[in-house]
């Protein structure tokens, strides 16, 4: 049986999308370190997360508040987080290659939109045979902010099917006898 044109399906080019959510907006801070360390892990549990018009993304939010989706479609996309708090922040992306793969560090949940912590960090990366960084001539739009497409060496590109580490990230602790 013919599947029609119209139905959805995984993009030839998909996008991955890697970042971590810092806190949402207006959400009272608990009145210590560890307290305020709990607060965001439940916080981050609670995240739902999903592409508008992409029925397949695959990735999700982890308990320390990195997310990742992979089998973005390429072009204009929307990313909706729904938190205690922020129950539509959407990220808007724009004009994205395909097989790009986008990153944004520290977003600040709003009650329908994000903001960029930190603006500096966001990347939007191509896979490419070469040997170091090489700027194109295209530009990307995360969140509003006009980004440049890198193309970057495909050894330096393993990590877009990773969920990110965001600062602070307790590690389990080695015991050595």
């Amino acid at each position: 049986m013919c599947e029609p044109s119209n139905a959805p399906h995984v993009s030839k080019e998909p996008i991955s999308v890697r970042g971590w959510i810092a806190d949402v907006e207006g959400a009272p801070k608990a009145p210590t370190s560890d307290l305020d360390f709990a607060r965001r892990a439940q916080l981050y549990q609670s995240t739902n997360v999903w592409v508008d018009n992409a029925p397949y993304v695959s990735g999700g939010v982890a308990e320390n508040g990195a997310f990742i989706l992979l089998d973005v479609p390429p072009g204009n996309v929307t990313v909706t987080f729904s938190a205690p708090g922020a129950a539509n922040a959407r990220l808007v992306l724009q004009n994205i290659p395909g097989n790009a793969d986008v990153f944004v560090p520290a977003l600040l949940l709003k009650s329908d939109s994000v903001a960029l912590a930190d603006p500096k960090g966001v990347k939007v990366r191509l896979a490419a045979q070469i040997d170091k960084p090489t700027p194109t001539n295209l530009t990307a739009i995360v969140a509003g902010l006009t980004v440049p497409v890198v193309n970057t060496p495909i050894a330096k590109m393993i990590d877009r099917h990773d969920y990110p580490e965001p600062p602070g990230t307790l590690h389990p602790i080695a015991i050595v006898k």
